[in-house]
């Protein structure tokens, strides 16, 4: 069973987990800034705010006295955060080829209707 969180340790949670918000989203954000403006430079910063949020995350496991199971859950969530940008990155860009690809055959199939019908005219 877990033990609720003592007073003393009220305040690191706190803060560490409002660390774990902070460093999720500056990990994101650093993330899809450095796949958006191909600098890989900002990739580095991503994966500092993602050891941020790795020692955030086990500080608030810790003062929250979580143990056996759970802190394989945190470990698996530690993982899934870490492996889920690729993953969402690589959805957006086939998902958004796929799209110019079909807006691009679309074009052309009106270019030709637009040559032929054009074609008729002059006749």
């Amino acid at each position: 069973m877990l033990e609720p969180v003592e007073l003393k340790d009220f305040f690191i949670v706190f803060f560490s987990g409002a660390m774990v918000i902070m460093a999720g989203a500056l990990y994101a954000l650093l993330f899809a800034w450095s796949r958006l403006q191909a600098k890989p430079w900002l990739m580095v910063l991503a994966y500092c705010s993602y050891g941020l949020l790795f020692i955030s995350v086990l500080t608030l496991a810790s003062a929250a006295h979580l143990h056996g199971f759970w802190w394989w859950l945190v470990f698996t969530m530690l993982a899934g955060y870490l492996l889920a940008p690729h993953g969402i990155w690589k959805l957006c860009v086939g998902t958004h080829a796929a799209h110019e690809s079909d807006q691009q055959a679309v074009l052309n199939s009106n270019q030709a209707i637009h040559e032929t019908t054009k074609g008729e005219e002059s006749v």
